[in-house]
């Protein structure tokens, strides 16, 4: 599980070399395919994380007149609207080699041979 607090991602859009991301994979083709199914394990884990705290402040009552404003969940909402989007995680734990990939047709884990793994995105 991630902890959104420590993210060293920027939280704005930056500007990649694409040369220096295909040299971390065979091609560029192969590396935006792993950073975009990384942030899709990203996306979903986040999604997973914000239901759950939400799910604290879940009304069941069906009386429209009973909606009122959550202080926490104000916060909560904020926290998460805040933190870089998933890509931006993802290309950040790419660029540091965070991310374990492999493809079927090569023996290695990633174009410099490494295989660690603290993240996988297959």
């Amino acid at each position: 599980m991630i902890d959104f607090k420590r993210i060293k991602a920027p939280s704005n859009t930056v500007t990649r070399n694409p040369a220096a991301l295909s040299a971390k994979a065979d091609s560029i083709y192969e590396a935006v395919a792993v950073v975009g199914r990384r942030a899709n394990q990203i996306s979903v884990e986040m999604k997973e994380e914000l239901n759950r705290k939400l799910q604290e402040f879940a009304s069941y009552a069906d009386n429209l007149e009973e909606v009122f404003e959550n202080r926490e969940q104000i916060e909560i909402s904020k926290f998460y609207e805040k933190i870089p989007k998933p890509v931006l995680i993802a290309l950040q734990e790419f660029e540091e080699d965070e991310i374990y990939f492999r493809n079927p047709g090569r023996k290695t884990g990633n174009a410099r041979g490494e295989t660690n793994e603290p993240n996988e995105a297959v």
